[in-house]
């Protein structure tokens, strides 16, 4: 057992409070990691506020992080070695908050990133034998997406951790564990056309428009009330910053006469029903792509005019930017070594774990 600190929410709404807690020695086929580094997401608060399904209390958050194995139970390293990675104590890795099993039917599809033991079909509260590796003060803690990266040792199904170059900095590449991946690799791997607009530029936004640069899209309009985003948003690639306050029309219709019959592709990525089909009718009406990349509150509806689509646009949701995440994160991390993307740009603030809702404060400010 060890014992160790971790910023606990102990019900929905209240502040995080940092607490030592034990978590018990891996079982079969789990991972014990030490979490050197995690980012702060949306997700993270979409939780505290109680957005989420599934989501119980007390339970450790985090799901963007980056650590080194500290032990691994049994069956871990023969079955690493069946399928392409070997963990060991020592390693440097990145929890998935999207797992890649191999056996399903999902992850033997080669067109799909999607995971039968995803939390979109299997709760990850709890581990996938019911238990929590977590306790504090006698009571359970529940898990968040299997990692919790906000405790400074988790423990994790082994097919939710991918192995990473070891010399990787754990203080920047976990941003790859979601808030980067999911931005680059949604727009990189949707965009092949010249104009894209981005609704909400926050982290997550911020990638996705590093990514359309990365594409070559010659236009990239960010969207976001907030205008003091658009500096660090046209210096990673945006040309154009709007913000809908400052027209009496819908953003929409500004971002078609912008354009003349509207984008080629674009993103949302706040997880508002309004800015959903804002988005979606931002794009041409024959050829757009329109692509869901913002988490929207539990039973959220979208009202749309139908011959948006029936003209043929393209209305679509992504998980983590498409990659199969336990393929990909290594290929990522790689990449990022060889300074193929600077996802450094994305960092404004580096703080303890003891000061976390002060990050919780900066994030909702938009800072």
């Amino acid at each position: 057992v060890i014992r160790c600190g971790a910023a606990v929410a102990w019900a929905v709404g209240k502040p995080l409070s940092v607490e030592e807690v034990e978590v018990a020695p891996p079982k079969a086929g789990e991972v014990h990691v030490k979490i050197v580094a995690t980012g702060i997401c949306c997700t993270d608060e979409h939780l505290l506020e109680g957005c989420l399904p599934d989501a119980d209390f007390p339970v450790i958050p985090g799901h963007e992080g980056a650590g080194i194995v500290k032990s691994v139970g049994e069956g871990v390293t023969s079955r690493g070695t069946q399928h392409g990675m070997c963990i060991i104590p020592g390693d440097k890795v990145i929890p998935l908050c999207l797992p890649q099993c191999g056996e399903c039917s999902f992850c033997l599809n080669p067109k799909s990133n999607y995971c039968l033991k995803s939390h979109v079909s299997e709760p990850q509260n709890l581990l996938p034998d019911k238990t929590s590796q977590f306790t504090c003060k006698g009571k359970r803690i529940h898990h968040f997406l299997w990692v919790s990266t906000f405790a400074e040792y988790t423990g994790i199904p082994e097919y939710a951790v991918a192995k990473i170059d070891a010399a990787a900095p754990l203080d920047k590449v976990c941003l790859l564990g979601c808030e980067f991946s999911t931005g680059y690799g949604t727009a990189i791997n949707t965009t092949k056309a010249p104009t894209c607009t981005v609704f909400g530029i926050g982290g997550v936004g911020l990638s996705v428009v590093m990514g359309c640069k990365a594409a070559a899209a010659s236009r990239i309009i960010a969207v976001d009330i907030n205008k003091d985003k658009f500096a660090r948003a046209k210096v990673l690639g945006a040309t154009d910053g709007i913000s809908p306050w400052d027209f009496k029309k819908p953003i929409e219709e500004v971002v078609t006469e912008m354009t003349g019959y509207g984008v080629d592709d674009s993103f949302e990525v706040i997880g508002h029903a309004d800015t959903m089909a804002a988005a979606l009718a931002s794009c041409n009406i024959n050829t757009g792509i329109c692509v869901m990349v913002g988490v929207p509150a539990s039973g959220s509806a979208i009202s749309i005019d139908p011959m948006l689509l029936l003209c043929g646009h393209t209305w679509k949701g992504t998980l983590l930017g498409g990659w199969k995440m336990r393929d990909f994160i290594p290929k990522l991390v790689s990449s990022y070594l060889e300074k193929k993307f600077n996802s450094d740009l994305l960092l404004t603030h580096t703080l303890p774990i003891a000061k976390v809702n002060e990050g919780f404060e900066l994030l909702c400010a938009g800072k």
